[in-house]
């Protein structure tokens, strides 16, 4: 059992990245870790999480470097185009920040989702691509592919479910070739366009939750 009293929302300082513990008094099991976009902090995500599952644990983490008024994942050189040292630094010390957070706090990794938004999307998917086998399941909102070198990674046990924007004039044309990308590497992909623009809201939340409730009520949604 996981303490209810480390699942507040109090910042925890205790592993390599800042984070917030969300609880429920109900809990189904079910975790969800959270990844901001950028120029924001860990708390961006909750309520569009807690729309999604209101009875999920909830790890909100924040991104290590320090962008304006705010946290990214990793250093960008455009908005288009990224430090590839930074990702991969970055990348590995989440990968430890994750398997550290699950043991300390009992999650159940073959539970949990990776939400993932603009900035932490492009994360959680280098984060797939890196360290294979610790993502099992990934909601990318607005992502874009960043990696430049991709190893050949086994991902045919993966469902990542990949929301962009319309209207997202710089992201959303990046998209596909991050479908294309996950896909030739055996990721099961649902691929979904909302009428938005960068920015995420219910329409996101909707989806999402109709992805976790499994395919068939996705198809029912479509």
């Amino acid at each position: 059992m996981i303490d209810e009293t480390s699942q507040d929302g109090a910042l925890r300082r205790d592993l390599a990245f800042h984070y917030r513990l969300y609880g429920a008094a109900d809990s189904t099991g079910d975790c969800f870790f959270l990844l901001h976009g950028s120029g924001v902090d860990e708390t961006t995500l909750v309520p569009l999480a807690r729309e999604i599952a209101p009875r999920a644990t909830l790890v909100a983490v924040r991104g290590r470097v320090v962008q304006e008024d705010g946290f990214r994942w990793f250093a960008r050189i455009t908005p288009t185009r990224f430090e590839q040292a930074s990702i991969r630094t970055e990348t590995e010390a989440f990968a430890g920040f994750v398997a550290d957070a699950a043991t300390r706090h009992h999650l159940d990794l073959s539970r949990t989702i990776f939400l993932g938004y603009s900035n932490g999307a492009n994360l959680v998917s280098s984060l797939m691509l890196l360290h294979p086998g610790l993502v099992e399941r990934a909601a990318l909102l607005r992502p874009m592919p960043v990696l430049d070198d991709v190893p050949a990674t086994d991902l045919s046990k993966v469902r990542v479910l990949m929301i962009a924007g319309a209207a997202d004039l710089t992201y959303a044309p990046f998209a596909p070739a991050l479908v294309t990308l996950l896909s030739r590497h055996g990721a099961e992909i649902d691929a979904r366009i909302v009428s938005s623009g960068h920015e995420f809201g219910s329409a996101d939340a909707a989806i999402v939750r109709q992805w976790v409730a499994g395919p068939a009520a996705v198809a029912q949604a479509g």
